[in-house]
């Protein structure tokens, strides 16, 4: 199907409306209706599409993904062999269209149509734009994004404009519908020509690739990059070496930590003390929601950008390739020059385990990338042959365990004197630490973190 023919449906799919408009007496609230299922849809399936995009992401500046970590991995995944691989590296893109929609668009919506809203009756015209709507971007992800293989040629941040769009069209087709003396036909027609019109704008920048007028350019530019894979080295397997999974999936405990220590977890921490000061269980259920869906996120992304990986020494380069995914997730040439390190792990002093971090090879997060966690680094370097001179770890450090254990005693004391205090009530108390909790938990974790660490 050509770009033109595509982009007429397009925008024969956004006129209907205006026959509900003029014919059936469809108002703004009725609009408002259609579009907000429209942005919702569009919303799922960019966070689907996103998936499968092919080419890199460079990212915005200033702003970090959930599950960043995964930036940077490697390699696709493909669940059926018909389809197009999924990459795990568009999973933090994916997330950020939902999470921005659920922190944006879904608690306005729900504010809006629980206080004053207006009542709408669910017509079968009304229906009959819906479907066809939805029609419009299933049809575009099956014969188009999938059929004509687009997702080859897009990045999953290039995804996120159209939600962004169409979510900035129901904000405003909200505010007009709030104001019940702005239902004029010239209005109503008027909404649904600029909706049509960037739809079409949308779909002729997405299947063309130039944009039809300047302004476009500043939030398309660098948005896509070359596919970020990697070349196995023309080597055969000399050496291999696997991770220790236990110490891998322990070592997902400080991820899960950290994760509270973002504006989402201490977000779902709120939310949950909250849900907890109703004594309610189904609210309480409720809040543990976004808890697990923190903690679930940050263990299943820490192992499968640690756990899933064989190191291999191919002729000589070392080369951390991932066995799920069937990619190398980085190379690194191997001579008198490189330089091995042992790291001070935490998970590897109460497993037992070593870590080697390999230097000036930077990784998602800007550190050098880790070997490891392995059962025995000695013999690790043996097997992958490196020039690895020092397997130690520091020595252990009696004054920095007892100031900063004293230091996290001194942070709990707080919240234990406000429970004991007799002229405090307890529900003050928990109201208190619900809503200061999440902040002094910050310093706390990073102190038990800093006496783990010199045990």
């Amino acid at each position: 199907m050509t770009a033109a023919l595509g982009l007429a449906l397009v925008v024969v799919a956004n006129l209907l409306p205006l026959v509900g408009v003029v014919a059936w007496g469809w108002n703004l609230t009725s609009l408002l209706v259609l579009y907000w299922v429209e942005a919702c849809v569009t919303m799922v399936m960019a966070a689907v599409k996103a998936l499968f995009a092919e080419r890199g992401s460079p990212g915005i500046s200033g702003s970090i993904e959930p599950l960043h970590e995964l930036r940077e991995k490697r390699g696709g995944w493909r669940p059926h062999p018909n389809w197009p691989p999924l990459y795990p590296r568009n999973v933090p893109f994916a997330l950020s269209v939902v999470g921005a929609w659920s922190v944006t668009a879904l608690p306005l919506t729900l504010l809006y149509w629980g206080a004053d809203g207006p009542d709408v009756a669910l017509s079968l015209d009304l229906l009959a734009g819906i479907g066809a709507l939805l029609v419009s971007q299933v049809r575009d992800f099956v014969t188009e994004y999938v059929g004509d293989e687009e997702y080859a040629t897009v990045s999953a941040q290039e995804l996120l404009q159209t939600p962004i769009q169409l979510g900035v069209v129901v904000l405003s087709v909200g505010l007009l519908a709030a104001d019940s003396r702005a239902g004029s036909l010239a209005l109503l027609v008027g909404v649904v020509l600029v909706k049509a019109a960037v739809s079409a704008y949308r779909f002729y920048a997405d299947h063309v690739g130039e944009p039809l007028v300047r302004l476009g350019e500043r939030f398309t530019a660098d948005a896509s990059e070359p596919p970020p894979e990697l070349d196995l080295p023309d080597a055969p397997v000399r050496g291999r070496v696997g991770v220790d999974a236990r110490s891998v999936l322990l070592g997902s405990v400080w991820a899960v930590a950290f994760g509270f220590a973002t504006r989402l977890g201490m977000g779902s921490l709120v939310v949950a003390g909250f849900a907890a000061l109703t004594r309610r269980p189904l609210w309480i259920a409720l809040g543990l929601v976004p808890l697990f869906a923190v903690v679930a996120g940050r263990i299943c992304s820490f192992y499968l950008r640690y756990g899933t990986i064989e190191y291999q020494r191919r002729g000589e380069n070392l080369v951390a390739y991932d066995t799920l995914l069937d990619a190398p997730q980085w190379v690194v040439p191997v001579d008198s020059t490189t330089e091995f390190s042992v790291k001070n792990a935490i998970v590897d002093r109460l497993r037992g385990t070593d870590t080697l971090t390999v230097a000036d090879v930077a990784s998602a997060d800007g550190r050098d990338v880790q070997l490891g966690p392995v059962r025995d680094a000695e013999a690790a370097a043996e097997t992958l042959a490196l020039p690895v001179e020092e397997t130690a770890r520091p020595a252990r450090d009696p004054t920095v365990i007892v100031a900063a254990s004293l230091l996290v005693l001194a942070f709990l004391a707080v919240p234990a004197g406000l429970f004991l205090a007799p002229q405090v009530e307890q529900s003050t108390a928990v109201g208190i630490v619900v809503v200061l909790g999440p902040f002094g938990a910050i310093p706390v974790v990073a102190l038990l973190w800093v006496v783990l660490a010199r045990i």
